[in-house]
């Protein structure tokens, strides 16, 4: 029997997800389930949410919320990360606003940029603490962290810590259905064989075939004739594609914020070219605060709850480790020469086999050189504030910052070193001191 310890479990919709596809897996159905969160009124709702799954699929599982955090990692054998250190309110919202005072305009800000730097400040003292509990107290658990800036937290744990880690993100899953669906080329995602590496969110489609005939021609005549038609949801990544050659894993409004070429004050009109959605993540913040309002009773109350296995990676990953059946991922590691062009201390998101054996990574070799010339423009402040929250040296969370392509495309030196000065103030305790 193992035991699966959910840390940030009061994210019900995403708990509902992974964890119910634990409970639907033969191999996990008896598992132990630990939930923890520092909001207990979340924690108690996905308690009730997830025994409630678990009675209608067969009782096998055992789910238990706890307060204590050492308690529930205790004897671990998976641990899956989904925090938000400062949640929406405050630090989202400190994230966007102060910047925006500068004239720094952002749409996610959880990646890299100001926003992306920052959530990484608030949140690597944390993971570095719950690596502390389970070097302890499950020191050979597997920690599978979906918290984002997952290039930056993913690489602060394998560096600093003994704590077997792979980063876990949905845009590698989601990129060539995405992709062939909003092109008419005929050709269903089913039928392809594809590659894709890079670092997370800024990952390409190295390949995509159909019986050995590259798709990428057709696929870049429709791009074409669709950017040709006017606005639509991906302009961004089919502009990257036709101007570097190859599309990017994760959507346009998060690949318009990691790039110096489309969110430029000095050319407004960008913004309704590319169809660019400013503040986009705030929004969603509002929108799913007043959604789980409407849909709490019916996830939480509902004694009737079933659930269908979805696509995450957490539940194929603990399977596989479990029988030794391989499973294919795209996970983030460390590169160590997995990508040649790229330095070997960043991390990278690359195929990995799973097996008995664990996480293990595949190698790519050479990325085209633009590629990895882009790539290397994210790297930079993601190892920079990495060091940052190591060494707690504020001269590298302006050194980051200055680095970052957008940040550095918009605003002087000054400006810059002034902004991270409000930023670390206005965080507050969120933040630990910086000298």
């Amino acid at each position: 029997m193992s035991k699966i310890t959910f840390m940030g479990a009061g994210s019900t919709v995403f708990a509902k997800n992974v964890l119910g596809d634990c409970i639907l897996t033969p191999a996990l159905q008896d598992s132990e389930i630990a939930l923890f969160d520092i909001d207990f009124e979340r924690l108690k709702d996905s308690e009730n949410m997830l025994n409630n799954i678990n009675n209608n699929h067969g009782g096998h599982a055992t789910v238990k919320a706890y307060t204590d955090r050492r308690e529930a990692l205790r004897n671990a054998d998976y641990v899956v990360n989904a925090i938000q250190v400062g949640g929406y309110e405050p630090s989202t919202v400190i994230d966007f606003e102060i910047p925006k005072k500068y004239g720094l305009r952002q749409t996610i800000g959880d990646t890299i940029g100001i926003g992306g730097i920052f959530r990484a400040l608030r949140t690597i003292p944390v993971m570095l603490d719950f690596a502390k509990d389970m070097e302890e107290v499950c020191p050979n658990a597997w920690f599978l962290n979906y918290t984002n800036p997952m290039a930056m937290l993913t690489g602060a744990m394998l560096k600093n810590t003994s704590i077997k880690t792979v980063g876990l993100c949905h845009s590698v899953q989601s990129c060539v259905p995405r992709l062939l669906s909003s092109l008419d080329i005929g050709v269903q995602p089913e039928e392809t064989q594809w590659k894709i590496a890079g670092i997370n969110h800024q990952a390409w489609l190295l390949e995509i075939n159909k019986n050995g005939v590259d798709l990428y021609p057709s696929i870049k005549e429709k791009a074409l004739e669709k950017q040709e038609q006017g606005k639509h949801w991906d302009m961004v990544r089919y502009e990257m594609m036709l101007n570097f050659g190859y599309y990017i894993t994760e959507s346009s409004e998060h690949a318009s914020e990691y790039l110096p070429y489309f969110i430029k004050s000095k050319y407004p009109e960008l913004i309704e070219r590319y169809n660019i959605p400013i503040d986009e993540y705030p929004r969603r913040c509002i929108n799913q605060i007043e959604e789980w309002k409407k849909m709490r009773n019916d996830l939480v109350e509902n004694k009737d709850l079933q659930h269908k296995r979805t696509s995450e990676y957490a539940s194929y990953i603990m399977e596989a480790m479990e029988t030794g059946i391989p499973y294919k991922i795209g996970g983030n590691v460390l590169n160590n020469g997995l990508i040649t062009n790229l330095p070997r201390e960043a991390v990278v998101e690359v195929p990995c086999l799973i097996d008995r054996n664990g996480v293990l990574p595949t190698y790519v070799g050479k990325l085209p050189e633009q590629l990895a010339a882009l790539n290397r423009t994210n790297i930079n402040p993601q190892l920079l504030t990495i060091e940052a929250a190591i060494t707690r040296k504020k001269e590298l969370i302006y050194m980051a910052a200055m680095l970052d392509p957008h940040t550095s495309a918009e605003l002087s030196m000054d400006d810059i070193k002034s902004m991270c000065d409000d930023l670390i103030e206005a965080h507050g305790d969120y933040l630990p001191k910086y000298k």
